[in-house]
């Protein structure tokens, strides 16, 4: 049957664009992928191309969900502070540098070798399962994953408002990698794996090498900041925010990419961001 018989030019030609446009809609992940001109896959498609597998029990991520949990009390108070002098008014340049003196100075040389053995002890448990997980989780746990549970609340929100979210989002892992690297340039911290290259052999650590550095760490910045932004956007889901970022952060302890104050300081300067932009948001 002829879908379009009877039906006048200019209609037709407007079904045939719809249908058209439909089609390049459904193809354009597997476009995109194919490197395609032009074409870049959303968070969304590369995440339903590389779903997640089995990722780590709750017993193994509860220790540094616990301490991660636990940076949250600090941040509310320290940025209690920020919002009395400074209000509402985003000024992201002084509130960087503001957060950035929030964070407490890198451990001693003590403190952080005890914190490589516990690496070391843990990376002599890695599975061929942790291993997959643990990638999954340092790619996707960087922005896509966050950006994955907004897009599940904007199928209820009005756009107005899904826009407004996704620039905050948006915003906030932006501020968290840089005020990040900000600290790792200054602090000077080297990766576990550089400390010990036989941890991540695949890197092939020159002898002598400085960097990369790891304090504090990116992931648990840009984590900490989402997880405090989407959990007020949508508090019922709060739970749900807070176990993947303990996936995220038991996954760099894992694979040696950060000991446990490298993810400590990066969680309570996203805790910093996340509630910034919620001030300036007006949540």
């Amino acid at each position: 049957m002829n879908v379009l018989r009877g039906i006048k030019w200019p209609y037709a030609v407007i079904a045939l664009i719809a249908v058209a446009a439909a089609s390049f809609g459904l193809l354009r992940p597997q476009l995109a992928a194919a490197g395609f001109p032009g074409l870049k896959l959303s968070a969304t498609d590369r995440i339903k191309q590389d779903p997640p597998p089995a990722l780590f029990t709750d017993a193994e991520i509860a220790p540094i969900g616990k301490l991660a949990d636990a940076q949250r009390t600090k941040a509310d108070a320290l940025f209690a502070q920020w919002r009395k002098a400074h209000g509402t008014t985003r000024d992201d340049r002084a509130f960087a540098a503001w957060a950035a003196r929030q964070i407490p100075a890198p451990p001693t040389v003590k403190q952080r070798t005890a914190e490589l053995h516990q690496v070391q002890a843990l990376a002599k448990t890695r599975t061929a399962a942790g291993k997959k997980a643990a990638g999954w989780l340092e790619l996707n746990g960087k922005k896509d994953v966050w950006k994955l549970y907004l897009h599940d609340r904007s199928e209820l929100t009005p756009a107005a408002q899904d826009t407004a979210e996704k620039a905050e989002l948006k915003a906030a892992l932006s501020l968290a990698k840089t005020v990040c690297d900000q600290l790792a340039a200054k602090d000077k911290q080297p990766a576990p794996y550089v400390l010990d290259p036989s941890l991540r052999p695949e890197k092939h650590i020159k002898h002598g090498a400085k960097g990369p550095y790891s304090y504090p760490s990116r992931h648990a910045a840009r984590s900490a900041a989402a997880v405090t932004l989407l959990g007020a956007l949508s508090p019922h889901r709060a739970q749900d925010y807070e176990w993947m970022r303990a996936e995220v952060l038991y996954s760099r302890l894992y694979m040696a990419g950060h000991v446990t104050s490298d993810l400590t300081a990066g969680t309570l300067l996203g805790d910093l961001i996340g509630d910034y932009e919620l001030a300036v948001g007006g949540h």
